[in-house]
């Protein structure tokens, strides 16, 4: 099988991967065309590579087109588990809109960036000036209540698989929990019921690369958003494991070649409020 990467570094784990630059697609056309598979284009590559060449890429066009907006994310999700989404407010920042949203939810509230990353985008709003001053710059508010926890999960799903399963947990005196922004990695006591929901949202969106952000309410699991290309950070010998994973998926060994299995078996545990269609 012809393996393209347009990353090498989130293919390092999977032999015999052909390596060009992003920039470089139309110098290499009919090597693109002779392969199989197309491993981590850039969003850019994609119109050309799926829709113009007709190729077959991984993460699946689904991973890409639902990963790349929070806003279109969230709307997937309200859609097929409204029960499983935070209160959300997706609003053009007009000041009714800014009513709306503090009556709604009061203050503190947390306010996300349309397309951002590893919390960057995220901040705490603590009064009707700090939001005000937030949507001079943000066309679009989206805002949800701040959750009372202090702890989320990153479940990593790829190729149907859970590759890891653990707990970001908050600094003292912060509200973001990304490893980035200094969160704690916990492996202990993983629910269930967060396990499931990542397994059936990658299988309903047909989503095969993706790094899940996932809180426990009331015992009820709440999803965020998932990444497509998610941090490694929490993930140990991340590599072999991703890659290895991948390789499974794409039919390029058995899964029985590699020493170390990469699904985490959670205690399983019913999950009532779990409505993906």
């Amino acid at each position: 099988m012809k393996l393209i990467t347009f990353d090498a570094f989130r293919t390092l784990g999977i032999p015999g991967v052909r390596y060009i630059k992003p920039e470089r697609m139309l110098d290499h056309l009919d090597e693109i065309r002779a392969a199989d598979i197309l491993l981590f284009p850039e969003y850019w590559q994609i119109t050309t590579l799926v829709y113009g060449l007709g190729k077959r890429i991984f993460p699946s066009l689904p991973s890409y087109a639902i990963g790349h907006d929070k806003v279109e994310q969230t709307r997937v999700f309200q859609a097929i588990c409204p029960d499983n989404v935070p209160a959300t407010e997706i609003r053009g920042a007009s000041r009714q809109s800014m009513d709306d949203i503090e009556a709604r939810f009061g203050y503190p509230l947390i306010v996300k960036e349309v397309k951002s990353a590893m919390g960057i985008g995220v901040k705490l709003i603590t009064c009707r000036a700090e939001l005000e001053a937030h949507a001079i710059d943000h066309p679009v508010l989206y805002a949800q209540p701040r959750l009372d926890i202090d702890r989320d999960l990153r479940i990593v799903v790829v190729g149907g698989e859970v590759i890891t399963a653990y707990w970001r947990v908050t600094p003292l005196g912060g509200y973001r929990s990304n490893i980035s922004q200094g969160g704690e990695t916990a492996y202990d006591n993983i629910p269930g019921p967060a396990i499931a929901l990542a397994l059936r949202l990658a299988k309903t969106l047909g989503v095969d690369h993706a790094g899940f952000d996932i809180a426990m309410v009331d015992g009820c699991p709440i999803v965020f958003e998932f990444n497509r290309l998610f941090g490694n950070q929490g993930i140990v010998d991340s590599s072999r494991r991703i890659g290895a994973a991948i390789s499974r998926y794409l039919a390029l060994e058995s899964s029985d070649s590699d020493p170390m299995p990469p699904m985490i078996s959670p205690q399983a545990s019913p999950t009532p409020c779990l409505e993906v269609a």
